[in-house]
C-alpha cells in the first residue's frame, strides 16, 4: 500500500531478547533468519517504549523489582556485566513509497547506544541518552513487503557499582554518561538494575517528499498591554532530491470552536526554490493577531491553545511535509525580586506565587504513556499546583509530559542532567569535570531545547541540580540560551544585553538560563546546601519567620507514607508490619520500620530531639489499617500547614516553594502525593487545600484568621464564617467577620481565632473557616482543620471514632462506554444545633472563569458564577476486599431517567457530631476474589477527598474513572466514623 504523508508510530509488535543468547547477526536476523517467539527461543515480548528491565519484569523473567524486596534477587549490571543487559529489539513494518518519497526511522530516545540493522543493512545510533536520531531509510526499503528491523541497544558506557552503603548516585560513575542518574540509587529509590537501559521513548516511521520540515520554531512577542501579538515562525526545509525544489511553504493557526469546527485565524503562503540537497533556514512573515485568547497558568485563567500547522507543498509533487503544533500565546519574565532575593516569575506581566513540587520520572522502567502523562499532570493540576521542577538526576521529559502540561496549565522547571552529588560535590568529590563527553552533553542539551521549545508550559532551563555545569558547558548553555531582546529584563547596567533581533539565530530566546537550582534567586542564591528540609516538622513551624531564610525554595520534603492498600499490593505479608515506637531520651520516639519499609526508604512520623511522633498524637497504632489512616491525617495537616505556611508569607518574605516531591516513580514510602500505583495520599488534598488562589486559613502560629489572594483583583463584600464545634457535635464558638475587603496579589491578616482561650475549651476539637460572598452566600473558599490546645494531642478522637453520625447520599451516574462520571450528594444528616446560624450549609462553590479576553483585568464579581460543585480535589480510600467487609444500608433507593441512574441511600446513626475524614474508593465488585486482593480501580479522579462534614453540612463528589472490560464498579465511603466501609454504588 502506498503511504500517505506522515507519521506512524511503531510501537507494537516488538520482541526482545538477550544478544549474548542470539547467535545470529543483525543482518541475519533482518534478511534470512527473523526471530520469533517460541517455547525454546530467547525472544520474547518486548515493552516499547520501556527498559530492559521492563521488558524482563512483563515476561516474568525477573520478578517485579517495585514489590517487597524483591529488586534483591535481580542481577545488578555491575555483578552481570554489560553483555547482560544487552539486548536485542525486533519489530516488522510495511510501507511502500511512491516516487519522490522519502522514509526516516526515528528513535526519540535510546539509552545508550545501539545498532540499527534494516533489512540486512546497519545503521549506528551514537551515544547519548537525550538526543534523537533519524536515520533515512528510502534506499533500503523493501516496497513489496516486511521490512525487517532489529536493534541491538548498549547500556551505558559506565554503568557503576552499588556500595554496600548505597548513597546519592551509587559510586557516581553513571555521571561520566549523558544519561539519566538517578539509576544507581538515591535516598528515594533502590538502585535500578538495568540503568534504565533501552528503548525509551517513540520509534516511528515518517514519509515525506522531496522536502522535509526540521524543528520548527514559534515565538510569539506582545505589545499595547498583550492586546497586539505577532507570531513569528523560523522552520529548516531540507531538499533530499537530485533537483531544485519550488517549495511553497503555509503556516496556519487555527483555534478550536466546538466540537470539530475550527476558526482559520492566519494562512500564509510563502514560495521557496530550495537547491538539491541543500538545507536551508527560513524565517515567515509575522502573523499579526488582535487580543487572541492568552495562554495562562494553571489558576490564573485558562489554557488556550492554537493550532500551529506548517505545511511543505512541491510543484509538481504536492505536498511534501507537515507539522503541527498546538501553541500558546504568553510571556514568562523572570528577575529576583528586591524585597524578597527569591525569584520572581511573571506570566502574561503578572507575577505568579509559585506553589509546586518535584518531579524525577513517571516510571523507574520507563514504561511511559499517554494515558499515564494526562492522570500524573492532571494530579498536580488537581492539586492547584502551577508548576512541577524536572530534576536534574531524572530525565529531559518528554512531548507528551509536556502536551498535557500545556493543556492543565503547569509550567515547567527543566533541568539538564548534572546533580550536586554526581557531578562534582559530595565526599570523596564526584566527576569533578562532569560528563567525560562536554560536547556530547551540549548536543544532547540543543536538542532538547529544539524538541522542546514551543510547549507554553516550558518556562525555564537550568544547568543542575544543586550543582552548575562544568564551565564550558556552563558558558555554552548560557550562550546558547541568551534571550531575544524582547525577553530580556533591565541588567545591573541599566542596559539590555546588545544581541541579534533574528529569531533563527537563537536556540530558544524566549526562557531564561539559570545555572543551578540553589543559584540566582534560588535558596541562597549562591549555591550553598540551603534548600531542605526534608523530614516531619510540626505543622506550626511552616509559618513561624525564621522556618526558611530565603525567597524561593527549590526543595522541601517531608513524609508520604500511603494507603494500607497500596502496602498490601506491593509488598509480602512481611512487609505489613508496622514501626515499633522506642522511647528514647527527653520523651521522644523512635520508629523503627520493619526490613521492607526501610528498603522503600520510609521517612518516620518522628524526628527524635526535634519532632514528637506525629502518629502517636492520635495514640498508639492497632495494625496497619489504623497506622494507614492515621498517617494520613498526618499527611493532610502536614502538607496544608506546608503551602500555608509560605503563602501566609507570600510576597513579603517568598516568591515560591517547590515540594520534594510531588510522585514516586516507583513504591517507594516517602514524597509524595500519590503512590505508584495512582492512589492518592491525604497530603495530596490538604495540598490542593491550601494552594487555591483564594484561601481562607488559619496561621497555624499566631492563631489568626488570614485570607491569601492569589488573583490579580481586590474582593469586596465577602465574609468568613468561622465556627468551631466539639466532639459532642455543639459549636462553643461562632464568629462572621462581615463587611470584608481582600486585596489582590496578597495574604491578609483577619482576625485572631480566640477559642484556645476562651474558658473550658475542649482539648481537641473542630474548626470551620468559610469564605463566601455575602449577596448569596456563596462559597469562595472552605477550609476544614481539627486542632488540639497548645501542648496537647488527638487522643480523644478515639472514643469518637464510635459515634455513628448518620448521612445521607445521592448518587447521580452517567455511564459512556468504560467510562464513569458520577456525582455524589453527602449530608450530614445530624441535627444542628443553632438553624440560625451556619447559613453557609448548603456549600454552593463557586467556579472561577478567569481572563474573558487578551489583556482584560480580573472582575471577581463578573467572573464568579455559583454553581454546586466542590473546588478540592481527588482521592481513595484504602481497599482490601475482606469478607464482611460492607455494611448494610438502611434504605437504598434507585431510578433511572434518561439513561442516567440516581441511587439514594442513607447510612444509620442516632448521634449528633461531625462526620470527620470522609474518603471514598472505586473497587472492582466481582463475585470471584481472594482474601487480601487488592480489589482498586485506579485511577480515580476525586473533585474532593479526605473531607469532614458539620452537622446540616452537604457537599457534592465529582467522581471520574475508567473501568476495566467486564468489571461493574462499586463505590464505598470511608471515614474515622466509619471504619467499616458502606457502599455507595453499585
Amino acid at each position: 500500500m502506498v503511504v500517505a504523508v506522515g507519521k506512524r508510530v511503531l510501537d507494537s509488535g516488538w520482541i526482545a531478547a538477550r544478544s549474548t543468547e542470539v547467535k545470529l547477526t543483525g543482518i541475519q536476523l533482518t534478511t534470512t533468519n527473523p526471530p520469533s517467539v517460541g517455547p525454546k527461543s530467547p525472544w520474547m515480548e518486548a515493552v516499547v517504549p520501556g527498559s530492559v528491565l521492563a521488558t524482563l519484569v512483563k515476561n516474568k523473567v525477573v520478578p517485579d523489582p517495585f514489590y517487597g524486596l524483591e529488586n534483591e534477587a535481580i542481577l545488578d549490571i555491575a555483578d552481570s556485566g554489560r553483555d547482560y543487559y544487552t539486548y536485542w529489539f525486533f519489530t516488522t513494518f510495511d510501507c511502500k513509497l511512491s516516487a519522490n518519497q522519502f522514509l526516516d526511522l526515528n528513535f526519540r530516545g535510546v539509552n545508550y547506544s545501539a545498532e540499527v540493522y534494516l533489512n540486512g543493512h546497519q545503521k549506528l545510533l551514537p551515544k547519548g541518552m537525550f538526543r534523537r536520531h533519524s536515520l533515512d531509510v528510502t534506499s533500503i526499503l523493501n516496497s513489496e513487503g516486511s521490512n525487517l528491523l532489529a536493534v541491538l541497544v548498549h547500556p551505558p558506557d559506565h554503568p557503576g557499582k552499588i556500595p554496600p552503603e548505597g548513597g546519592q548516585g551509587g559510586d557516581h560513575e553513571i555521571g561520566k554518561d549523558v544519561t539519566t542518574q538517578y539509576v544507581e540509587g538515591w535516598d528515594w529509590i533502590c538502585p535500578i538494575r538495568d540503568r534504565n537501559t533501552g528503548i525509551w521513548d517513540e520509534v516511528s516511521i515518517l514519509v515525506t517528499g522531496p522536502v522535509k520540515i526540521i524543528d520548527p520554531h514559534l515565538v510569539s512577542t506582545f505589545y499595547d498591554n498583550y492586546t497586539r501579538v505577532y507570531l513569528e515562525a523560523a522552520v529548516e526545509l531540507e531538499n533530499r532530491s537530485s533537483t531544485v525544489a519550488g517549495c511553497t511553504v503555509n503556516i496556519q493557526v487555527t483555534t478550536e470552536l466546538e466540537g470539530d469546527v475550527c476558526l482559520v485565524e492566519h494562512l500564509q503562503t510563502q514560495y521557496l526554490a530550495i537547491a538539491a540537497g541543500k538545507c536551508v533556514k527560513y524565517t515567515f512573515p509575522q502573523l499579526f493577531f488582535y487580543k487572541p485568547n492568552l495562554w495562562w497558568p494553571n489558576g490564573m485563567g485558562k489554557q488556550a491553545l492554537y493550532n500551529v500547522t506548517i505545511t511543505a507543498n512541491i510543484e509538481g509533487h504536492g505536498e511534501s511535509d507537515t507539522w503541527n503544533q498546538l501553541f500558546g500565546f504568553r510571556k514568562i519574565e523572570s528577575s529576583i525580586d528586591k524585597n524578597t532575593g527569591g525569584r520572581l516569575f511573571r506570566v502574561n506581566g503578572k507575577p505568579i506565587f509559585i506553589r509546586g513540587g518535584n518531579w524525577i520520572v513517571s516510571d523507574g522502567l520507563l514504561r511511559l504513556s499517554r494515558k499515564r502523562y494526562e492522570t500524573d499532570i492532571k494530579f498536580h493540576a488537581d492539586m492547584n499546583f502551577n508548576m512541577i521542577r524536572c530534576w536534574g538526576g531524572g530525565v529531559a521529559e518528554r512531548p507528551d509530559f509536556y502536551h498535557y502540561c500545556d493543556i492543565y496549565g503547569i509550567l515547567v522547571w527543566q533541568e539538564f542532567w548534572i546533580t550536586g552529588d554526581v557531578d562534582g560535590r559530595g565526599v570523596p568529590v564526584s566527576n569533578p569535570n562532569g560528563p567525560l563527553d562536554h560536547d556530547l552533553f551540549l548536543f544532547c542539551a540543543r536538542d532538547t531545547v529544539k524538541l522542546l521549545r514551543n510547549h507554553p508550559s516550558l518556562a525555564l532551563w537550568v544547568g543542575g541540580n544543586e550543582q552548575v555545569p562544568p564551565p564550558d558547558i556552563n558558558n555554552a548553555l548560557k550562550k546558547d540560551l541568551q534571550l531575544m531582546p524582547h525577553f530580556q529584563t533591565v541588567i545591573e547596567g541599566g542596559k539590555k544585553l546588545p544581541v541579534s533581533t533574528a529569531l533563527c539565530d537563537y536556540l530558544d530566546g524566549t526562557r531564561i538560563y539559570i545555572q543551578g537550582s540553589m543559584w540566582d534567586g534560588f535558596a541562597d542564591g549562591q549555591g550553598n546546601f540551603t534548600d531542605g528540609p526534608y523530614e516531619i516538622q510540626y505543622p506550626e513551624s511552616f509559618f513561624k519567620d525564621d522556618f526558611y531564610k530565603y525567597g524561593f525554595n527549590p526543595e522541601v520534603g517531608s513524609v508520604g507514607m500511603p494507603v494500607a492498600a497500596t502496602i498490601r499490593a506491593t509488598m509480602p505479608i512481611e512487609g505489613w508490619q508496622i514501626p515499633l515506637f522506642n522511647k528514647v531520651a527527653d520523651g521522644y520516639v523512635e520508629e523503627v520500620p520493619n526490613p521492607i519499609w526501610t528498603y522503600h526508604k520510609y521517612i518516620p512520623y518522628s524526628k527524635p530531639g526535634k519532632v514528637h511522633d506525629q502518629i502517636l498524637l492520635y495514640g498508639l497504632p492497632t495494625d496497619l489499617d489504623d497506622f494507614c489512616l492515621k498517617a494520613q491525617l498526618v499527611n493532610y495537616i502536614q502538607y496544608r500547614a506546608l503551602l500555608e505556611g509560605y503563602s501566609s508569607h507570600m510576597w513579603s518574605k517568598y516568591t515560591g516553594v517547590l515540594i520534594w516531591k510531588n510522585q514516586n516513580p516507583w513504591t517507594g514510602l516517602r514524597g509524595q502525593f500519590y503512590d505508584h500505583l495512582l492512589d492518592q495520599t491525604a497530603g495530596f488534598y490538604g495540598c490542593r487545600s491550601a494552594a487555591e488562589p483564594l484561601h481562607v486559613q488559619l496561621n497555624l502560629a499566631t492563631y489568626f484568621i488570614e485570607v491569601v489572594n492569589t488573583l490579580p483583583n481586590d474582593l469586596s463584600d465577602v465574609a468568613i464564617e468561622a465556627s468551631v464545634w466539639d466532639l459532642e457535635g455543639t459549636s462553643p464558638y461562632y464568629k462572621v467577620y462581615e463587611d470584608l475587603s481582600i486585596p489582590s496579589k496578597k495574604t491578609t491578616r483577619i482576625a485572631e481565632m480566640k477559642y484556645p482561650k476562651c474558658k473550658n475549651p475542649k482539648p481537641a476539637y473542630f474548626l470551620l473557616l468559610k469564605l463566601y460572598n455575602k449577596s448569596d452566600y456563596s462559597i469562595l473558599s472552605r477550609n476544614f482543620y481539627w486542632l488540639h490546645l497548645p501542648g496537647g494531642d488527638y487522643k480523644s478522637l478515639e472514643p469518637f471514632r464510635k459515634k455513628k453520625i448518620p448521612l445521607k447520599l445521592t448518587t447521580q451516574t452517567f455511564i459512556s462506554g468504560t467510562t464513569y462520571e458520577m456525582e455524589v450528594l453527602v449530608q450530614n444528616r445530624s441535627k444542628k444545633p443553632d438553624p440560625s446560624r451556619h447559613l453557609t450549609d448548603q456549600n454552593n462553590f463557586i467556579t472561577k472563569i478567569q481572563h474573558k479576553a487578551a489583556g482584560d483585568d480580573y472582575d471577581a464579581n463578573s467572573e464568579l458564577q455559583p454553581v454546586l460543585t466542590n473546588p478540592q480535589e481527588n482521592d481513595h480510600d484504602d481497599g482490601t476486599r475482606k469478607g464482611g467487609f460492607f455494611r448494610s444500608l438502611s434504605r437504598i433507593f434507585f431510578s433511572e431517567t434518561d439513561g442516567n441512574s440516581t441511587r439514594v441511600c442513607e447510612v444509620n446513626g442516632s448521634d449528633i457530631g461531625v462526620a470527620f475524614f470522609i474518603h471514598f474508593s472505586v473497587h472492582a465488585a466481582n463475585a470471584k476474589y481472594q482474601e487480601g486482593e487488592d480489589t482498586r480501580i485506579l485511577p480515580v479522579h476525586y473533585s474532593d477527598n479526605y473531607f469532614s462534614l458539620v452537622p446540616g453540612e452537604q457537599m457534592r463528589i465529582k467522581l471520574s474513572f475508567e473501568v476495566p472490560p467486564g468489571v461493574t464498579p462499586r463505590v464505598t465511603l470511608h471515614g474515622w466514623n466509619y471504619p467499616g466501609g458502606h457502599a455507595v454504588h453499585h
